[in-house]
């Protein structure tokens, strides 16, 4: 058995199969509503990682990719050991960002929650917007979904 916490199980579409803990959880037994805030950006990492881009990753332009939006909708209670598989599409590309979505389901097919990460493109030092670089877009566009961008 696997004890990780969350782990990739498949790269199209992206998917991050998420474990709840314990540890995750209020005294009522279901994860607290910031834990799903963690398992939004920790699904989105495994994405950046699996494209080639994000922190920790050298080579690529001098662009950092800070969260500029974020919003989350829950379906269901997620009490322990339940497992979640988080799929990130990519919605919307515009110049300086762009919209990661996220869909988590339940073993059983349904919907547990979903969620919109919208990094912004910005050169570290002055910390200003700039355009999404070539390489990200090309990355990016392989993911792009017609569901299209938050509301």
């Amino acid at each position: 058995m696997n004890e990780s916490a969350e782990i990739v199980v498949a790269h199209q579409p992206f998917t991050v199969r998420r474990m709840v803990r314990w540890i995750d959880c209020d005294p009522a037994g279901v994860a607290f509503t910031g834990r799903f805030t963690e398992y939004l950006i920790g699904a989105v990492m495994h994405f950046y990682r699996h494209i080639g881009w994000g922190p920790g990753i050298t080579g690529q332009a001098n662009v950092g990719l800070p969260c500029k939006h974020m919003s989350l909708t829950f379906h269901v209670s997620l009490p322990p050991d339940t497992s979640v598989n988080i799929q990130i599409h990519v919605g919307a590309i515009r110049e300086r960002s762009f919209d990661l979505l996220a869909h988590a389901y339940l073993d059983d097919g349904r919907l547990a929650f979903e969620g919109v990460f919208a990094p912004i493109c910005i050169e570290p030092q002055s910390r200003s917007g700039v355009p999404i670089p070539q390489l990200l877009r090309e990355s990016l566009q392989r993911h792009l979904t017609d569901e299209g961008a938050r509301p």
